[in-house]
């Protein structure tokens, strides 16, 4: 049935093997017989991929680093995700049932806080968080139990049916499954060239340190390279927890490529490159190894600009 719902939709699959697995790349076919690709992030779990749109991988991006600017176990940012998706697709809609908006459809009504709030994706998110920490033993606790106590929602079983993709993202998006996330994107078009701002940084590398505070909280360190064209996130260094805190950094950099103009990202020796949406994850090695980031931190390149 998929197969030929794609058909309709004049879209064809391509399968190419990468890395000893199968990728399934996907274009669209338009009228003039020319493709192009339908751009999608992927989450890997289980031999299972998880597919999103650009938008709302970046919705999963900002759900879990609030989470973890709290201190909250990845378990929290899964039932999160989980909710989000039951509830909006995760996407910051401007409608629902009754008075109902946003990420997790929540209702000024009921105490949520006021209609331009609750379509405030991180006042949102925090709000959620705010009443999952209240209920007891949340993290040990069936998805459906735990979302319907704070949602109290009219449909509390479909919460359950998106628990693979928000452990999915949750996972990768807190560094747990590294090179899990990958986006495949089409090419920055039509970038201007930029000049070095008074913070150190370049415009578009200025926005990625700001999205990244705005989500995560000013703790996380941010290093300016190539006379802050470029960027390194995280502290470094290279035990588990920081070997965790690169991948999660990475990941949140590819989930946010989109609106963020991204066009690679590094950590721990792979390197994940827009111009090429094929290739995933890859080895850092020969030309590539300017893009090579301190062990336990990410490495951040947007698009440069023309003239």
């Amino acid at each position: 049935m998929r197969r030929s719902l794609l058909r309709a939709l004049g879209i064809t699959a391509v399968l190419g093997v990468l890395g000893g697995g199968v990728w399934a790349g996907v274009q669209q076919v338009l009228p003039d017989g020319s493709t192009v690709l339908v751009e999608r992030c992927t989450a890997l779990a289980d031999g299972v991929e998880h597919d999103l749109a650009p938008d709302q991988a970046g919705n999963a991006a900002l759900i879990t680093a609030v989470a973890q600017q709290r201190g909250l176990p990845a378990r929290a940012a899964t039932i999160a995700l989980a909710t989000a998706v039951q509830e909006s697709k995760l996407r910051n809609i401007a409608y629902g049932d009754r008075d109902s908006l946003g990420l997790f459809q929540q209702r000024p009504s009921q105490g949520w806080g006021t209609p331009e709030q609750v379509q405030d994706p991180l006042h949102s998110t925090g709000a959620f968080y705010d009443v999952l920490v209240q209920v007891d033993g949340y993290e040990d606790l069936p998805i459906t139990d735990v979302a319907q106590r704070v949602q109290r929602s009219g449909f509390p079983l479909a919460y359950a049916d998106h628990e693979p993709e928000g452990r999915a993202y949750a996972s990768a998006l807190t560094g747990y499954s590294p090179a899990a996330l990958t986006c495949r994107l089409r090419p920055v078009e039509g970038a201007q060239a930029q000049r070095p701002g008074e913070d150190g940084y370049w415009p578009r590398t200025a926005a990625v340190v700001q999205r990244l505070h705005a989500e995560r909280g000013d703790g996380v360190p941010t290093t300016p390279v190539d006379d802050g064209a470029d960027v390194v996130l995280g502290a470094g260094g290279t035990g588990p927890d920081a070997v965790r805190e690169g991948w999660s950094l990475a990941h949140w950099a590819v989930a946010h490529a989109a609106d963020l103009q991204v066009v690679s990202v590094a950590t721990e020796g792979r390197v994940w490159r827009r111009e090429d949406p094929e290739a995933g994850w890859q080895p850092v090695e020969g030309e590539d190894a300017a893009l090579a980031a301190p062990p336990g931190a990410a490495l951040v390149q947007v698009a440069a600009g023309d003239g």
